[in-house]
């Protein structure tokens, strides 16, 4: 999305903007992205990858991978070098700047010492029960340890024996000394370091304390440089004693932002969720191509495009909110209809037999790689006397709107022949078709007839003599309820599992041009959707496909006729939705090239109105028009909305709509109009003598649904 640089894109830029201005760290702007490698990372990890990633080369600075790793139970070798594989797939090079908190154990221990001589923190010998019960609750303070009143001398003879593996794990542990009565729980003496006698992946059993996250990760940015220490929201809360550390010991102050962290429909981002899904078997390991893991995105085939561009979309807030899976399968559709090459696939074949086709005859026939870039070029499709097309694009008593193979119709075959069904061969147990038997017109070849007569159904096909075996495997998503994670009720989420999350299909034909298809290539499979080779699995004797991404979304639609609840915020109204092919007969005779963005309606059918929060980009004069202004409106679609409102009276000088963030009637019918095409309505109000658009005073994202 192209806006003018000068405005800020969200509140994040912004601060960082006021700091260069104000010559704040001498201008200079630092960023990290710090995971814990204590599993793979999801999607929600790749928000914060671009967020500090792009506002390092916004600015002209610097972004470090550091990894949190205080915890050597948890973590493993495994974990790290699968974070920067994803890192890397994602597009962006941490250069020289790839640290660990534990190159930093050293410097920790000096910090902790220094904390304890000037009497900020002390050795407590409460067990981890005794220590929750001491700190109170939201409502009653907590009272102090026995232990606070050690001296210093005491307490640096202990926290030294403790790091010389005198004492068992948990019998004791280093806390600061803060304030027991704060109303802020993080800020109720916190313990600072924990007795664990474990190795650790990179330091070995030199040590057997370890500090806590909270303590390791504010020293750690000020070690580092870093100017903005950029966290997601649960952070909010620890913002006080991240600061505290830093003032206490006197050393360089980064500043930590807080943001909404990624929530997702029908799927969960807790990382101890996705463990469990992992360690008891729901999936098939971290990069299961069902999981939200940025390794399983990679394997069902999403390019690091459309991850980017789906966090682009989704913006930045400051109050959590939840995001619809179909933006993110929008993003990869929009990605793949441009670069993926079209190609035949008949998943659940049936054999078709031209009667009056030579026996022996060949041709090849010409069929365009995409029709959305000619420079892909085309490509030679084997066609002969049988072929193999879809079960389901025959039937013997056709419902109504059912415009594909029936006894007697004719249909077209995508960049072959018209064909006529004359009859059909069937299992005399079973009543199954086994075969049907058409008839070809030879003057229709490439799929137009001269003398102009229609078809109303295009059937995909491959050459049965020339089909290659495939196994495709059609995911779905991992849950059926939008929300699983929220333990509703209690209910553990697991409850929720899709038991048709994965369906594979062992019987395939595809075209023979996808012999020898790499590992990780991506095509789109005409009327199915969009597939990738399995990049584990699929071998040279051996093409199994995953499905990416159906190609129309029909989800939304059957949760509406089921009752379900609505669209979660930020759900929008797709330009391409997902598809479930299985629904509807009638779904897929839709043009192929028809794309509509919602619903058109005409301004008497309120009830079906699509509100949406719309940022004006730029607003002018509209010449010769008495009454116009011409809005360039931001939508979270990825470009710019014209849009014609009649209330110039109101605003005489245009630019001082900039910035506004409006409400636009989204699914309004183009007008096309003198002055331009308008897509939508800006909703404004008022009487003879006032007038004004509506406006927010919040900052909800460019395309939220308005309730």
């Amino acid at each position: 999305m192209k806006t003018d640089s000068s405005l800020p894109s969200d509140f994040i830029r912004s601060i960082i903007m006021k700091d260069i201005k104000a010559n704040k760290h001498d201008g200079r702007v630092h960023t990290r992205f710090p995971p814990e490698p204590n599993g793979y990372l999801h999607i929600g990890h790749a928000k914060s990858i671009c967020l500090n990633f792009g506002i390092a080369a916004e600015f002209n600075g610097l972004c470090n991978v550091r990894f949190d790793d205080t915890n050597p139970i948890k973590e493993e070798e495994e974990f790290v070098e699968s974070i920067k594989e994803d890192v890397r797939w994602l597009g962006f090079d941490w250069g020289e700047r790839l640290y660990y908190a534990s190159d930093y154990f050293d410097q920790l221990y000096a910090f902790a010492v220094k904390l304890i001589q000037d009497g900020n923190a002390y050795v407590d010998d409460l067990s981890a029960n005794e220590i929750r019960q001491y700190r109170g609750t939201l409502t009653e303070p907590g009272k102090d340890s026995p232990y606070r009143t050690r001296s210093i001398e005491e307490n640096l003879d202990l926290f030294e024996r403790m790091r010389a593996g005198e004492f068992e794990d948990g019998s004791r542990v280093l806390r600061a000394k803060i304030d027991m009565t704060s109303p802020n729980l993080n800020m109720r003496d916190p313990v600072m370091y924990r007795v664990l006698h474990a190795p650790h992946h990179r330091t070995g059993n030199t040590w057997c304390i370890y500090p806590m996250y909270d303590f390791t990760h504010g020293q750690s940015d000020s070690i580092e440089g870093i100017t903005h220490s950029i966290c997601t929201l649960e952070f909010e809360d620890h913002r006080p004693l991240y600061d505290w550390f830093l003032d206490k010991l006197e050393i360089f102050h980064p500043q930590q932002i807080e943001f909404a962290r990624l929530n997702l429909t029908y799927t969960v981002l807790s990382k101890r969720k996705l463990v469990e899904l992992v360690e008891e078997g729901h999936v098939n390991g971290w990069d299961d191509p069902r999981m939200p893991t940025l390794s399983g995105l990679r394997r069902r085939g999403y390019t690091p495009e459309s991850i980017r561009n789906f966090c682009d979309r989704i913006g930045l807030a400051k109050r959590d909110s939840t995001v619809d899976m179909a933006l993110l399968e929008h993003s990869i559709r929009e990605d793949l209809n441009k670069r993926a090459p079209r190609v035949m696939a008949v998943l659940r074949p049936l054999r078709l037999v031209l009667d009056n086709y030579p026996e022996n005859q060949e041709e090849a026939l010409d069929a365009e790689n995409n029709p959305e870039d000619a420079g892909m070029g085309s490509r030679k499709l084997p066609f002969s006397r049988v072929l193999f097309i879809e079960q389901e694009d025959f039937r013997e008593d056709p419902p109504k709107q059912y415009f594909r193979l029936a006894p007697g119709r004719e249909v077209r075959l995508k960049h072959a022949y018209y064909v006529k069904c004359e009859r059909v061969v069937k299992d005399e147990r079973t009543g199954e078709a086994l075969a049907v038997h058409c008839t070809y017109d030879p003057t229709t070849r490439g799929g137009w007839s001269e003398d102009g007569r229609k078809v109303r159904g295009t059937l995909h096909w491959v050459s049965a003599a020339h089909a290659l075996d495939a196994e495709v495997r059609l995911y779905d998503h991992l849950f059926v309820n939008p929300h699983p994670g929220g333990d509703e009720g209690g209910t553990d989420f697991k409850a929720f599992l899709n038991p048709k999350s994965l369906k594979t299909i062992k019987s395939c034909k595809v075209e023979p041009n996808l012999k020898g298809a790499a590992p990780g290539s991506r095509y789109q499979f005409l009327r199915h959707g969009y597939f990738s080779v399995d990049a584990v699995d699929a071998c040279d004797d051996k093409l199994i496909f995953n499905r990416i991404v159906t190609l129309r979304d029909t989800w939304a639609k059957i949760e509406k006729t089921q009752g379900k609840e609505s669209q979660p915020t930020h759900a929008v109204e797709m330009r391409r939705g997902t598809a479930n092919q299985e629904t509807s007969a009638q779904a897929t005779e839709k043009r192929d090239d028809f794309d509509p963005i919602a619903e058109e309606i005409t301004l008497e059918d309120f009830s079906k109105i699509d509100l949406r929060v719309g940022i004006i980009r730029q607003a002018g004069l509209v010449k010769g028009a008495k009454k116009l202004i011409r809005l360039m409106v931001d939508l979270g679609e990825g470009r710019l909305r014209q849009i014609f409102a009649g209330i110039r009276t109101a605003y005489p000088e245009p630019n001082a709509l900039a910035g506004k963030r409006v409400i636009v009637v989204a699914n309004l019918k183009p007008r096309q109009m003198s002055f331009g095409l308008s897509e939508g309505m800006v909703l404004s109000g008022g009487d003879a003598d006032t007038l004004c658009v509506t406006a927010f005073d919040g900052e909800p994202l460019p395309g939220q649904k308005v309730s």
